[in-house]
């Protein structure tokens, strides 16, 4: 098995957005635990001290690191548009396929 898997080189700006999300008690542990592999892995750290700190197998450290490399600039990797809610405007709400019209009684 390859232990020489790094992440690419991080600019400055996803330096300072990982470092936001492992800092911040809030959030998705999920997110929190990949932001923490990354940037383990950006200092230096290889996949086995990764793999120890963090609790997880090599493998998995492997995945994250991958993903994250193959993801354009990083940003796509860490945003889950899909769980924010749908807003509707006033002129929307009436286009809306669903919810009762009347009163039911």
């Amino acid at each position: 098995m390859r232990e020489g898997i790094r992440v690419r080189e991080i600019t400055n700006e996803e330096g300072n957005r990982l470092l936001r999300i492992v800092r911040r008690s809030s959030g998705s542990v999920v997110t929190w635990r990949r932001a923490q592999m990354v940037l383990l892995s950006a200092q230096g750290m290889d996949v086995a001290q990764i793999a120890k700190v963090t609790f997880t197998s090599r493998d998995r450290v492997r995945e994250v690191l991958h993903n994250f490399n193959d993801a354009v600039g990083g940003r796509h990797y860490w945003s889950y548009s899909s769980c924010r809610r749908i807003q509707y405007s006033a002129s929307k709400s009436s286009a809306r396929p669903f919810g009762a019209r009347s009163r039911i009684g």
